[in-house]
């Protein structure tokens, strides 16, 4: 199979796969949690997010409910409702970095809040399939492997498609590895397929 490397040809094969009965009823896992990783050059964020939002559109058509999810604005919303965005904003500009750094992810700790934010989103919205985008957005307050291993409990029962800016690689010698930026190695996670890759 011809990895999609065009903006078009990768549209339309996620457009292809998503809405497969055998992406839908994720067959063919071999009992893995149904994670899906899609990675793509940092530099075309913006375009990505225009796909994405007509990939959404475009599956909702087909009659497929997708509970698209930013991690970006998971955690603003988490802030807000701590009461305390106006007050990071504040201290930003004259806080060391590493405080401000220390601070957000003592807030936005995936375990504690974070997962427990896109779960109660996950019982309140009728859905087939599971978009999360934002990765680029938190790093480093988050760190994509940690939200997926803590998913894994929360997320198993519908497949989760984690939009990726940078790569996904699997290497027999060092095992798969989520490369942010296409520059930092931003850990080891294996339990992810590269949907780019996923067969129909």
């Amino acid at each position: 199979m011809n990895t999609p490397t065009s903006r078009k040809q990768r549209a339309e094969h996620l457009f292809k796969v998503i809405t497969s009965k055998r992406f839908l009823t994720k067959q063919g896992l071999g009992n893995e949690i149904p994670f899906f990783i899609c990675p793509y050059p940092a530099e075309e964020g913006l375009s990505m997010d225009e796909d994405r939002l007509d990939l959404v559109t475009r599956i909702s058509h087909a009659g497929i409910a997708v509970l698209d999810l930013s991690l970006y604005d998971l955690s603003l919303s988490i802030l807000e409702h701590r009461g305390l965005l106006e007050q990071v904003l504040e201290i930003e500009p004259d806080t060391d970095k590493s405080e401000i750094r220390e601070l957000l992810q003592s807030v936005l700790d995936p375990k504690a809040n974070l997962i427990p934010k896109i779960g109660d989103a996950i019982e309140a919205t009728q859905h087939d399939v599971i978009f999360l985008s934002g990765v680029g957005e938190v790093y480093p307050y988050i760190r994509s492997h940690n939200v997926l291993n803590n998913l894994q409990s929360t997320a198993k029962d519908k497949p989760t498609v984690l939009f990726f800016p940078g790569n996904y690689t699997h290497a027999l010698a060092t095992g798969a590895s989520l490369e942010l930026f296409g520059r930092l190695h931003d850990d080891k996670y294996y339990r992810a397929f590269n949907i780019l890759n996923y067969e129909v």
